[in-house]
Protein backbone atom coordinates (compact mmCIF):
# COMPACT_ATOMS: atom_id res chain seq x y z
CA UNK A 1 0.00 0.00 0.00
CA UNK A 2 1.37 3.45 -0.73
CA UNK A 3 1.99 6.36 1.66
CA UNK A 4 -1.19 8.25 1.88
CA UNK A 5 -0.50 12.00 1.24
CA UNK A 6 0.72 14.60 4.07
CA UNK A 7 -2.16 16.56 5.70
CA UNK A 8 -2.55 19.98 3.00
CA UNK A 9 -2.24 23.25 4.99
CA UNK A 10 -5.92 23.87 4.22
CA UNK A 11 -7.17 20.81 5.92
CA UNK A 12 -4.70 21.20 8.98
CA UNK A 13 -7.07 24.56 9.13
CA UNK A 14 -10.22 22.67 9.23
CA UNK A 15 -9.13 20.60 11.49
CA UNK A 16 -8.64 23.16 14.22
CA UNK A 17 -12.43 24.95 13.19
CA UNK A 18 -13.89 21.22 13.47
CA UNK A 19 -12.25 21.26 16.84
CA UNK A 20 -13.19 24.62 18.29
CA UNK A 21 -16.70 23.83 16.75
CA UNK A 22 -16.60 20.06 19.59
CA UNK A 23 -16.64 17.78 16.54
CA UNK A 24 -14.77 14.25 17.89
CA UNK A 25 -11.82 13.18 15.52
CA UNK A 26 -13.84 10.60 14.33
CA UNK A 27 -15.86 13.04 12.80
CA UNK A 28 -13.76 15.05 11.40
CA UNK A 29 -12.19 12.08 9.81
CA UNK A 30 -15.50 11.20 8.41
CA UNK A 31 -15.82 15.03 7.63
CA UNK A 32 -12.28 15.48 5.95
CA UNK A 33 -12.42 11.97 3.97
CA UNK A 34 -8.93 10.91 5.59
CA UNK A 35 -8.09 7.93 7.60
CA UNK A 36 -8.73 8.86 11.81
CA UNK A 37 -5.25 7.57 12.48
CA UNK A 38 -3.98 10.69 10.50
CA UNK A 39 -6.02 13.09 12.50
CA UNK A 40 -5.66 11.61 15.60
CA UNK A 41 -2.14 12.11 15.14
CA UNK A 42 -1.84 15.87 13.91
CA UNK A 43 -3.49 16.17 16.86
CA UNK A 44 -1.74 14.69 19.62
CA UNK A 45 1.20 16.52 17.59
CA UNK A 46 -0.32 19.99 17.74
CA UNK A 47 -1.40 19.53 21.38
CA UNK A 48 1.76 18.61 22.61
CA UNK A 49 3.35 22.01 21.63
CA UNK A 50 7.02 22.57 20.39
CA UNK A 51 9.83 21.59 22.55
CA UNK A 52 11.90 24.70 23.81
CA UNK A 53 15.43 25.41 22.33
CA UNK A 54 18.15 24.43 25.02
CA UNK A 55 20.58 27.38 24.01
CA UNK A 56 24.38 26.71 23.80
CA UNK A 57 27.03 28.31 25.84
CA UNK A 58 28.32 30.47 23.55
CA UNK A 59 32.45 30.37 22.99
CA UNK A 60 34.08 33.48 24.58
CA UNK A 61 36.19 35.18 22.17
CA UNK A 62 39.84 36.20 23.77
CA UNK A 63 41.93 39.95 23.14
CA UNK A 64 44.57 37.74 21.38
CA UNK A 65 41.83 36.13 19.11
CA UNK A 66 40.60 38.84 17.98
CA UNK A 67 44.00 40.46 17.17
CA UNK A 68 44.32 37.30 14.95
CA UNK A 69 41.00 37.93 13.24
CA UNK A 70 41.66 41.37 12.69
CA UNK A 71 45.22 40.12 11.06
CA UNK A 72 43.47 37.31 8.76
CA UNK A 73 40.47 39.60 7.79
CA UNK A 74 43.39 41.96 6.48
CA UNK A 75 44.72 39.22 4.94
CA UNK A 76 41.99 37.59 3.14
CA UNK A 77 39.90 40.15 1.61
CA UNK A 78 36.40 38.69 0.05
CA UNK A 79 36.66 35.68 2.24
CA UNK A 80 34.19 34.17 3.84
CA UNK A 81 33.40 34.64 8.23
CA UNK A 82 33.98 30.83 8.58
CA UNK A 83 37.18 30.78 6.16
CA UNK A 84 38.78 33.85 8.00
CA UNK A 85 38.21 32.29 11.91
CA UNK A 86 39.29 28.42 10.77
CA UNK A 87 42.57 29.85 9.30
CA UNK A 88 42.82 31.81 13.02
CA UNK A 89 41.84 27.75 14.60
CA UNK A 90 39.10 29.57 16.03
CA UNK A 91 36.57 27.13 16.14
CA UNK A 92 33.22 26.34 17.85
CA UNK A 93 31.78 30.18 16.96
CA UNK A 94 28.59 30.39 15.68
CA UNK A 95 27.84 32.39 12.08
CA UNK A 96 26.45 35.35 13.73
CA UNK A 97 29.05 35.59 16.31
CA UNK A 98 31.37 35.63 13.71
CA UNK A 99 29.82 38.33 11.73
CA UNK A 100 29.05 40.57 14.74
CA UNK A 101 32.78 40.52 15.47
CA UNK A 102 33.61 41.27 12.06
CA UNK A 103 31.13 44.35 11.80
CA UNK A 104 33.23 45.95 14.57
CA UNK A 105 36.84 45.62 12.85
CA UNK A 106 35.39 45.39 8.06
CA UNK A 107 32.54 45.70 5.98
CA UNK A 108 31.09 43.41 3.38
CA UNK A 109 32.15 44.68 0.28
CA UNK A 110 31.99 43.93 -3.51
CA UNK A 111 35.37 42.97 -5.61
CA UNK A 112 36.67 46.40 -7.60
CA UNK A 113 36.28 46.31 -11.20
CA UNK A 114 38.38 48.10 -12.34
CA UNK A 115 42.03 46.78 -12.73
CA UNK A 116 44.95 47.44 -10.16
CA UNK A 117 47.35 50.56 -10.68
CA UNK A 118 50.68 49.81 -9.78
CA UNK A 119 54.03 52.22 -10.00
CA UNK A 120 53.85 52.07 -13.19
CA UNK A 121 50.40 52.91 -14.16
CA UNK A 122 50.25 55.82 -11.53
CA UNK A 123 53.50 57.82 -13.29
CA UNK A 124 52.12 57.44 -16.80
CA UNK A 125 48.48 58.64 -15.89
CA UNK A 126 50.39 62.01 -13.49
CA UNK A 127 52.38 62.47 -16.92
CA UNK A 128 49.51 62.13 -19.11
CA UNK A 129 47.48 64.81 -16.34
CA UNK A 130 50.46 67.05 -16.82
CA UNK A 131 51.16 67.02 -20.76
CA UNK A 132 47.15 67.64 -21.25
CA UNK A 133 46.61 70.42 -18.17
CA UNK A 134 46.39 73.21 -20.72
CA UNK A 135 44.52 71.44 -23.48
CA UNK A 136 41.08 73.04 -24.41
CA UNK A 137 39.41 69.71 -24.02
CA UNK A 138 36.19 71.12 -25.96
CA UNK A 139 38.24 70.59 -28.89
CA UNK A 140 38.61 66.20 -28.18
CA UNK A 141 36.23 63.80 -29.37
CA UNK A 142 36.36 61.24 -26.85
CA UNK A 143 35.31 57.81 -27.92
CA UNK A 144 34.35 54.33 -26.59
CA UNK A 145 32.23 50.74 -27.21
CA UNK A 146 29.93 49.16 -24.70
CA UNK A 147 28.17 46.40 -25.46
CA UNK A 148 24.53 46.12 -24.24
CA UNK A 149 23.13 42.55 -23.13
CA UNK A 150 19.12 41.89 -23.64
CA UNK A 151 18.94 41.65 -19.35
CA UNK A 152 21.13 44.27 -18.55
CA UNK A 153 24.12 43.90 -15.66
CA UNK A 154 23.56 41.38 -12.41
CA UNK A 155 21.55 42.76 -9.75
CA UNK A 156 19.69 45.42 -11.62
CA UNK A 157 16.48 43.67 -11.54
CA UNK A 158 15.90 44.69 -7.83
CA UNK A 159 13.29 47.52 -6.42
CA UNK A 160 10.82 48.10 -4.25
CA UNK A 161 7.57 46.08 -4.34
CA UNK A 162 4.27 47.62 -3.00
CA UNK A 163 2.88 45.12 -0.11
CA UNK A 164 0.40 42.93 -1.52
CA UNK A 165 2.20 42.90 -5.18
CA UNK A 166 4.11 40.20 -6.48
CA UNK A 167 7.37 40.78 -7.91
CA UNK A 168 7.40 40.70 -11.64
CA UNK A 169 8.89 37.38 -13.56
CA UNK A 170 12.57 38.09 -14.80
CA UNK A 171 13.14 35.91 -18.27
CA UNK A 172 16.31 33.63 -17.89
CA UNK A 173 17.73 31.71 -20.56
CA UNK A 174 20.43 29.35 -21.03
CA UNK A 175 22.77 31.11 -23.52
CA UNK A 176 22.64 34.29 -22.33
CA UNK A 177 20.57 36.15 -25.55
CA UNK A 178 24.27 37.85 -26.62
CA UNK A 179 24.58 41.52 -27.18
CA UNK A 180 25.25 44.50 -29.09
CA UNK A 181 28.40 46.18 -29.30
CA UNK A 182 27.89 49.58 -29.37
CA UNK A 183 30.23 52.48 -30.43
CA UNK A 184 29.88 56.68 -29.96
CA UNK A 185 31.91 59.51 -29.67
CA UNK A 186 31.25 63.03 -27.65
CA UNK A 187 32.60 66.14 -28.03
CA UNK A 188 31.94 69.84 -26.26
CA UNK A 189 28.03 69.86 -26.22
CA UNK A 190 27.87 66.79 -29.03
CA UNK A 191 26.82 63.23 -29.25
CA UNK A 192 28.38 61.63 -32.33
CA UNK A 193 26.61 58.18 -32.78
CA UNK A 194 25.47 56.31 -31.57
CA UNK A 195 26.86 53.35 -33.67
CA UNK A 196 26.01 49.68 -33.74
CA UNK A 197 29.24 47.09 -35.03
CA UNK A 198 27.44 44.47 -37.05
CA UNK A 199 26.91 41.50 -35.18
CA UNK A 200 29.51 38.75 -35.54
CA UNK A 201 32.12 41.08 -36.11
CA UNK A 202 34.84 41.07 -33.97
CA UNK A 203 36.82 43.77 -33.78
CA UNK A 204 40.58 43.74 -34.99
CA UNK A 205 42.96 46.66 -36.49
CA UNK A 206 41.12 46.26 -39.96
CA UNK A 207 37.64 45.81 -39.37
CA UNK A 208 37.89 48.60 -36.46
CA UNK A 209 39.34 50.92 -38.90
CA UNK A 210 36.65 50.00 -42.08
CA UNK A 211 34.02 50.70 -38.84
CA UNK A 212 35.75 54.05 -38.60
CA UNK A 213 35.24 54.89 -42.29
CA UNK A 214 31.86 53.75 -42.26
CA UNK A 215 30.52 56.01 -38.96
CA UNK A 216 32.80 58.41 -37.51
CA UNK A 217 34.29 59.56 -41.12
CA UNK A 218 31.31 59.03 -43.74
CA UNK A 219 28.59 60.35 -41.35
CA UNK A 220 29.62 62.64 -39.54
CA UNK A 221 33.38 63.96 -39.67
CA UNK A 222 33.26 64.92 -43.18
CA UNK A 223 30.54 67.29 -42.71
CA UNK A 224 32.87 69.58 -40.48
CA UNK A 225 34.62 72.44 -41.38
CA UNK A 226 38.83 72.56 -42.27
CA UNK A 227 39.45 74.79 -39.55
CA UNK A 228 37.07 72.30 -36.94
CA UNK A 229 39.39 69.22 -38.67
CA UNK A 230 42.59 71.24 -38.04
CA UNK A 231 41.84 72.02 -34.47
CA UNK A 232 40.17 68.51 -33.36
CA UNK A 233 42.33 66.03 -30.78
CA UNK A 234 40.89 62.36 -31.03
CA UNK A 235 40.98 60.12 -28.50
CA UNK A 236 40.59 56.56 -28.24
CA UNK A 237 41.66 54.04 -25.56
CA UNK A 238 44.53 51.43 -25.82
CA UNK A 239 42.92 48.48 -26.98
CA UNK A 240 44.57 46.01 -28.79
CA UNK A 241 42.56 46.85 -32.14
CA UNK A 242 42.83 50.53 -31.29
CA UNK A 243 46.69 51.02 -30.35
CA UNK A 244 48.23 48.83 -32.86
CA UNK A 245 50.52 50.29 -36.14
CA UNK A 246 47.83 48.79 -38.85
CA UNK A 247 45.27 51.61 -37.24
CA UNK A 248 47.81 54.13 -36.44
CA UNK A 249 49.33 54.65 -39.58
CA UNK A 250 45.46 54.16 -41.24
CA UNK A 251 44.61 57.21 -38.74
CA UNK A 252 47.93 59.54 -40.12
CA UNK A 253 46.55 58.86 -43.33
CA UNK A 254 43.14 60.45 -42.10
CA UNK A 255 45.31 63.37 -41.04
CA UNK A 256 44.80 62.23 -37.43
CA UNK A 257 48.48 62.14 -36.25
CA UNK A 258 50.77 63.54 -33.12
CA UNK A 259 48.88 66.22 -31.45
CA UNK A 260 45.90 65.28 -33.16
CA UNK A 261 45.90 62.38 -31.69
CA UNK A 262 45.67 61.95 -27.95
CA UNK A 263 48.07 59.18 -26.02
CA UNK A 264 46.44 57.62 -23.24
CA UNK A 265 47.73 56.28 -20.31
CA UNK A 266 47.03 52.55 -19.34
CA UNK A 267 44.06 51.36 -16.83
CA UNK A 268 42.22 54.57 -17.03
CA UNK A 269 38.57 54.29 -17.95
CA UNK A 270 37.78 56.78 -14.86
CA UNK A 271 39.14 59.64 -17.41
CA UNK A 272 37.06 59.15 -19.86
CA UNK A 273 33.95 60.91 -19.78
CA UNK A 274 31.89 59.27 -22.17
CA UNK A 275 32.21 56.02 -19.72
CA UNK A 276 29.56 58.72 -17.74
CA UNK A 277 27.39 58.82 -20.43
CA UNK A 278 27.55 54.91 -20.81
CA UNK A 279 26.21 55.03 -17.13
CA UNK A 280 23.34 57.67 -18.07
CA UNK A 281 22.08 54.99 -21.21
CA UNK A 282 22.37 51.53 -19.56
CA UNK A 283 19.83 52.91 -16.55
CA UNK A 284 18.09 54.59 -18.61
CA UNK A 285 17.36 51.31 -20.81
CA UNK A 286 17.21 48.75 -18.14
CA UNK A 287 15.39 50.87 -15.69
CA UNK A 288 12.55 49.41 -13.70
CA UNK A 289 14.55 45.89 -14.92
CA UNK A 290 13.60 45.95 -18.15
CA UNK A 291 14.54 42.93 -20.33
CA UNK A 292 14.33 42.44 -24.17
CA UNK A 293 13.13 39.65 -26.66
CA UNK A 294 15.91 40.78 -29.51
CA UNK A 295 19.09 42.09 -30.33
CA UNK A 296 17.19 44.61 -32.14
CA UNK A 297 14.71 45.84 -29.73
CA UNK A 298 17.93 46.66 -27.59
CA UNK A 299 19.62 48.70 -30.10
CA UNK A 300 16.11 50.96 -30.79
CA UNK A 301 16.07 51.77 -26.86
CA UNK A 302 19.83 52.69 -26.90
CA UNK A 303 19.03 54.76 -29.91
CA UNK A 304 16.36 56.44 -28.28
CA UNK A 305 18.03 56.57 -24.78
CA UNK A 306 20.55 58.59 -26.68
CA UNK A 307 18.17 60.72 -28.18
CA UNK A 308 16.89 61.53 -24.28
CA UNK A 309 20.73 62.81 -23.90
CA UNK A 310 20.91 66.61 -23.94
CA UNK A 311 23.68 68.82 -24.99
CA UNK A 312 23.58 70.64 -21.71
CA UNK A 313 23.92 66.50 -20.23
CA UNK A 314 27.38 65.96 -22.29
CA UNK A 315 28.60 69.59 -22.01
CA UNK A 316 29.11 69.13 -18.43
CA UNK A 317 30.84 65.58 -19.33
CA UNK A 318 33.30 66.98 -21.75
CA UNK A 319 34.00 69.84 -19.14
CA UNK A 320 35.07 67.93 -16.19
CA UNK A 321 38.25 67.37 -18.02
CA UNK A 322 40.24 70.15 -15.49
CA UNK A 323 38.71 68.55 -12.55
CA UNK A 324 39.39 65.05 -13.56
CA UNK A 325 43.45 66.29 -14.22
CA UNK A 326 43.66 67.59 -11.52
CA UNK A 327 42.12 65.04 -9.11
CA UNK A 328 44.71 62.52 -10.64
CA UNK A 329 47.69 65.07 -9.82
CA UNK A 330 46.21 64.97 -5.96
CA UNK A 331 45.69 61.18 -5.59
CA UNK A 332 49.47 60.98 -7.60
CA UNK A 333 48.02 58.84 -9.92
CA UNK A 334 45.34 56.74 -8.15
CA UNK A 335 41.67 56.40 -9.07
CA UNK A 336 39.20 59.13 -9.15
CA UNK A 337 35.41 59.03 -8.67
CA UNK A 338 33.26 58.93 -11.84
Amino acid sequence: MGQKKDLTGSEKSKIVRYLAEGCSSLKIAKLLKRDHRTIKCFIQNSQQGRKKRVEKPRRKITAHELRKVKRAAAKMPLATSLAIFQSCNITGVPKSTRCAILRDMAKVRKAERRPPLNKTHKLKRQDWAKKYLKTDFSKVLWTDEMRVSLDGPDGWARGWIGKGQRAPVRLRRRQGGGGVLVCAGIIKDELVGPFRVEDGVKLNSQSYCQFLEDTFFKQWYRKKSASFKKNMIFMQDNAPSHASKYSTVWLARKGIKEEKLMTWPPCSPDLNPIENLWSIIKCEIYKEGKQYTSLNSVWEAVVAAARNVDGEQIKTLTESMDGRLLSVLAKKGGYIGR
